[in-house]
């Protein structure tokens, strides 16, 4: 590594100290409320998990999509659309079959939104930074506007589809709860009966996070080890060098952006089966543009997809924690900002070391 890269991460730490000291807090204390906020108790690390679990797939989805030479800018949209559709599904279909037939359906949703940014950067030229940001806009306003209407349940006053029935949750692999004096371990559901007689959930080890870890040990494999994980790689390196080797370049970057776009629409479909049970106006909190971060700070190693999307997830819940400290709000997005461009910075100078 360049000796420039810790004096610029020096610099940067420097920098994010100034200014907290000029918010008026003070930079320890606020450093160690954000690490207990996000991991000084069972609950707080519950908090930082639910945070995490879509950023491992919303993540994923824009690695998968820089790896072709493409930003796919339209996670969040696609998240969106994942989302609704698997809660529309299993509202219709409950019990398990209902599970399976509604992350089929957040697939294929998130997969055929990114469909006209696919064809249109392949057979048009346009670029898919500013067709996606446009869907995103588009999946917004008629997520929403389908939960205000024709899909609102009708006993919420809030723009919100009705919850799925227990049977249509996916259950979590580990919870810990303190009732009556010990620590119980079950396999179960935040829905299940017992879990809300309890009152409260210590810690939660979610099946979706499981999952997407699977995932992206199965995203690297495909990458390294597949013919179209190679041509998938070669697009991006250089899509004019991969036409002369034989690769149908405009057909690999329609799939790479249908095969993102279907990894952002899992990642809608768990929240919606294990973590939020329903669909809602005001669903993400920004889970596709936090993705792009995320996925920056992965580098072109799939599995750091894991730690930097635990690393958004644990500032985004010690967040909370430190507003009572009067820290503002915007100060970890300034964390995740410093963080990213350290990162890039690094990368930077590696590549022109190698070069």
């Amino acid at each position: 590594m360049n000796r420039r890269v810790p004096v610029l991460i020096a610099l940067s730490v420097v920098a994010l100290v100034g200014l907290l000291a000029l918010s008026g807090v003070n930079p320890a204390e606020a450093g160690v409320g954000l690490l207990r906020g996000a991991f000084g108790s069972p609950v707080a690390i519950r908090g930082t998990l639910k945070q995490t679990m879509p950023l491992l797939f919303a993540g994923m989805a824009v690695f998968l999509a820089l790896r072709a030479g493409l930003f796919n800018i339209g996670a969040e949209g696609q998240l969106l659309v994942g989302a609704l559709a698997a809660a529309t599904v299993g509202l219709r279909v409950p019990g398990p079959a209902g599970i399976g037939l509604a992350v089929l359906a957040g697939m294929a949703a998130g997969a055929l939104w990114t469909l006209p940014a696919g064809l249109i950067k392949a057979y048009k030229g346009g670029h898919e930074v500013i067709t996606t940001i446009m869907l995103n806009n588009i999946a917004g306003l008629m997520t929403t506007a389908l939960v205000a209407g024709p899909l609102k349940d009708p006993g919420n006053e809030m723009p919100s589809t009705p919850s799925l029935v227990f049977g249509t949750r996916l259950p979590s692999l580990l919870v810990l709860n303190p009732p009556r004096g010990g620590s119980v371990v079950r396999l179960m559901s935040p829905d299940d009966p017992a879990v809300r007689e309890v009152g409260r959930i210590g810690f939660e080890l979610n099946l979706g996070i499981v999952l997407g870890v699977v995932l992206i040990v199965v995203l690297g494999v495909w990458l390294a080890r597949t013919v179209a994980g190679y041509e998938l790689r070669a697009t991006g390196e250089n899509a004019i060098a991969a036409r002369f080797a034989g690769v149908d370049s405009k057909a690999v970057t329609v799939r790479a952006l249908a095969a993102s776009g279907a990894l952002a629409g899992l990642g809608g479909a768990l929240i919606v089966l294990s973590q939020e049970g329903r669909f809602y106006a005001g669903f993400s909190p920004g889970y596709g543009f936090d993705a792009l971060g995320v996925a920056i700070l992965a580098g072109s190693a799939p599995w750091g997809i894991i730690p930097a999307a635990l690393a958004f997830g644990a500032l985004n819940k010690g967040a909370l924690a430190i507003q009572v400290l009067d820290v503002p709000k915007g100060v970890t997005g300034v964390i995740l900002g410093v963080l990213i461009v350290a990162f890039a910075a690094a990368r930077y100078r590696e590549r022109r070391t190698d070069g």
